[in-house]
């Protein structure tokens, strides 16, 4: 059996799932989700649990499933010695040690727990078919998200994310991951027009007010509002390029993006910290500025 952890908002419960799954086809097993962290009341992050959206296999782990691996989880500090000393398992509690691809985690096959975010497509590479199934809707577009959909498969589109909301509002989010410059937007938009032509831009936002504000393109644009995150994925997804924000979000709209000849843009600059390693966060077909 294996437990995967969610939490976070949509783009990081896909990356869960989407590890959790393969280790689980792998290993010929079960993948479980441990939804506790939407149950959290001191999740503050005001996040909830939208994998149920979509066509993935929900399989909801039981409280006695979760305490069963988690007291396995090496804990910090010396009040911990004793239960570090004769319970801790760090092969059977799999904490993400780093943001790169850690291809260790691969070689297990005993009942796990992971916890962590595991944000590279080598994860899951080998089954990508089947989470491409996956990740589609259960039921069908709103009406206005089907007139965007409309819109967007009737024109060369072109979806532009811009991540505010928490990175904005949060101090210690912002200083984590920082916000992608009008800068980038400009040279994105630059760059894209110039391998393409007729281009319609489809704008993505949690704070659309600032993007009408300060985007601005010399092509056709629609600002995408009044629809629901999980619906704004698959629109994102359905756009024949992407310029994504440092988020995991349009990440996986990027990814889900199934013309062959998509041109997606990424940011250089992904988190603050530039010690942290993203080199296999995004895929090498992307253009990173």
């Amino acid at each position: 059996m294996i437990i995967t952890k969610l939490q976070g908002g949509l783009g990081n419960q896909i990356f869960q799932y989407t590890f959790g799954k393969s280790l689980a086809k792998k290993n010929n097993t079960d993948l479980k989700l441990d939804l506790s962290f939407y149950n959290d009341k001191q999740n503050n992050l005001q996040r909830n649990y939208s994998l149920k959206y979509f066509n993935t296999k929900e399989n909801i782990a039981l409280d006695k499933e979760t305490k069963k691996l988690k007291k396995n989880e090496w804990k910090d500090g010396r009040r911990s010695f004793f239960h570090n000393l004769f319970f801790a398992n760090k092969s059977i509690y799999i904490k993400e040690k780093q943001f790169n691809f850690d291809k260790k985690i691969l070689k297990t096959t005993e009942d796990i727990y992971l916890d962590g975010y595991w944000q590279s497509e080598k994860y899951f590479k080998d089954i990508e078919k089947i989470i491409k199934k996956e990740l589609t809707l259960k039921e069908r577009l709103s009406n206005r998200a089907k007139e965007i959909a409309k819109e967007i498969k009737n024109s060369n589109s072109i979806s532009i994310h811009v991540r505010r909301g928490d990175y904005v509002k949060n101090p210690r989010t912002n200083s984590h991951h920082g916000l992608c410059s009008i800068s980038y937007y400009e040279k994105s938009i630059k760059k894209i027009t110039q391998q393409t032509q007729n281009t319609h831009f489809f704008i993505f936002s949690d704070d659309i007010k600032w993007a009408k504000k300060n985007l601005k393109t010399s092509s056709p644009t629609t600002f995408v509002e009044d629809s629901k995150d999980h619906e704004d994925l698959i629109l994102m997804s359905l756009c024949k390029h992407n310029i994504i924000a440092n988020s995991s979000f349009s990440w996986w709209g990027a990814w889900l993006n199934n013309n062959p000849n998509k041109i997606i843009i990424a940011p250089q600059k992904w988190f603050n910290d530039p010690k942290r390693n993203t080199v296999d966060l995004i895929p090498k077909s992307w253009i990173r500025i």
